[in-house]
């Protein structure tokens, strides 16, 4: 039952008419200006234009930021659908027909595979008053179904009112619009659950304590088979180990349940945020990695830029890394953790990790010179077409991809490391190596240029990258064959063992 939990819309097939503070962005065409936002997006603004010159939707933004929710505003806004969509063809965007295409998801689609039967579970703070118009807007002009249901909860507590004066609450709402669209977009089949928790996710354990919340009524209720998080803390922010590993309840309940946690990990390359500043965030001058990303229970969601052309790539992936020095960094996140060591389904890369979990797991698309276009009409903003990027849109495009191989599979996947770790050492043609590329970073901060030295590409698995990117058709069918045949091996030892 959820009578016991503030519920704003459980909605079946809609249909409509019609966090952490960043630091600028540098565009081709647009002077940046900051605002602030929360999570692991960064968000900038880069003005309203809607002309449709040619010159103009060649160009292509350079982005430098700190991720709140983790998102990237790369671009401009487009009033006009037309115009978003031409800018898109152009290559300056990826709409959701061409995220299908690039990730093959069209032949799974063709069967009827499509994520159907399953829920994604998206967390975030505040949540977006106008998601479900939104998204029904979004899919009409995208021409994808609108999901069978969306369902809007608040376990841990009612969300303050809206206030569009307030950025890290706009903040939220676009990356909550990101998430929920980038998700249904790939999964187009599948519910979307989003999950809105009252309190801001800053550096350290502010608003965890709600998430874990949240995230663990949603587990235990049985309401969601993935849950797809665009946010963290860097782990050195925490005040000690045991406050973090204190959050993680949720996490162990999912792995008990078979629910599939991914989370993003991160837009500051090798390092990560030290302290939050509306001025301007001060960084870590070392190597760093952010929590729930690091935690072995969590599947870690990184960046990668895809040189997009007219029915495919130009050219293979390469590891998102739009760094600018004098700006701050602003590349996928990536590295070894602090408070976890290495996990026994990364034995085989231990040349790589060394005694620590290392991350991220695989990545996906976001660049913001390959952004996700997404529809939002939240109060403060000015409503129409954005293009969006930063892990924060890697991480619900692959919630996507996993809903769909629940699906496949007849049963939730859960814990998906193990699985991922052996197709990764086997070669399988459902992970994509990505081999260029890599996730140093170089910024100026205090009046001083500091630079981290982080992880390139490299064949097989690496720290900036994972196991690569990922070929949707493929890893569907592979990970749902490794799950019926774990499943059948399971139910003959037990079979064998009763007759002994």
């Amino acid at each position: 039952m959820m009578a016991d939990v503030p519920i704003r819309s459980d909605l079946s097939g809609v249909r409509t008419s019609s966090k952490r503070r960043t630091r600028a962005l540098v565009a081709t065409f647009v002077a940046a200006s900051v605002l602030g936002a929360t999570g692991m997006a960064a968000r900038v603004a880069l003005g309203a234009s809607t002309s449709t010159s040619t010159s103009a939707l060649e160009s292509r933004s350079r982005s430098v930021v700190r991720p709140v929710p983790f998102f990237v505003r790369a671009g401009r806004k487009f009033a006009s659908a037309n115009a978003a969509l031409a800018y898109c063809q152009l290559g300056g965007c990826s709409t959701a027909k061409q995220l299908e295409t690039l990730y093959d998801m069209t032949p799974l689609y063709a069967k009827g595979e499509n994520g159907k039967g399953v829920t994604i579970a998206v967390v975030d703070a505040f949540g977006s008053p106008t998601i479900v118009h939104d998204l029904a807007y979004f899919d009409r002009v995208m021409k994808i179904p609108n999901p069978p249901k969306l369902t809007i909860i608040q376990p841990a507590g009612k969300v303050p009112p809206f206030n569009p004066g307030n950025s890290d609450v706009v903040g939220w709402a676009t990356e909550t619009t990101l998430d929920v669209e980038c998700a249904h977009a790939m999964a187009p089949g599948a519910d979307i659950l989003l999950v809105e928790t009252p309190v801001d996710e800053t550096e350290g354990t502010a608003g965890f304590p709600q998430i874990e919340k949240a995230e663990k009524y949603v587990v235990d209720h049985h309401l969601a088979e993935v849950i797809s998080q665009s946010f963290g803390a860097t782990e050195q922010t925490f005040p000690d180990k045991r406050s973090l590993l204190s959050l993680r309840g949720a996490y162990l309940d999912a792995a008990a349940h078979n629910v599939t946690v991914l989370a993003a990990s991160g837009d500051q390359g090798a390092t990560d945020v030290r302290v939050m500043k509306a001025g301007g965030d001060i960084y870590f001058t070392h190597r760093a990695v952010v929590w729930p990303a690091s935690d072995p229970l969590v599947t870690a969601v990184g960046g990668t830029f895809v040189d997009r052309v007219a029915g495919g790539r130009a050219k293979p992936d390469s590891v998102w890394n739009t760094t600018s020095d004098g700006f701050g960094p602003a590349a996928s996140g990536g590295g070894l953790s602090l408070d976890f060591p290495r996990p026994s389904w990364q034995k085989a890369v231990s040349s790589v990790v060394g005694a620590s979990r290392g991350l991220p797991d695989v990545a996906l698309e976001a660049s913001p010179q390959d952004p996700a276009l997404i529809y939002m009409s939240i109060p403060g903003e000015a409503s129409g077409f954005y293009p969006l990027s930063g892990t924060s849109e890697a991480t619900p495009l692959f919630a996507g991809i996993v809903a769909v191989a629940d699906q496949v599979a007849r049963a939730p996947l859960g814990l998906l490391n193990p699985a991922l770790y052996a197709l990764g050492e086997s070669r399988a043609p459902g992970l994509v190596d990505v081999r260029s590329g890599g996730n140093s970073v170089a910024f100026v901060q205090n009046g001083h240029d500091y630079s981290v030295s982080g992880w390139s590409a490299r064949p097989g698995f690496d720290l900036a990258s994972g196991w690569g990117t990922i070929n949707g058709d493929k890893l569907v069918e592979e990970l749902a064959a490794r799950h019926l045949h774990e499943h059948d091996r399971s139910r003959h030892q037990r079979r064998a063992f009763r007759r002994s």
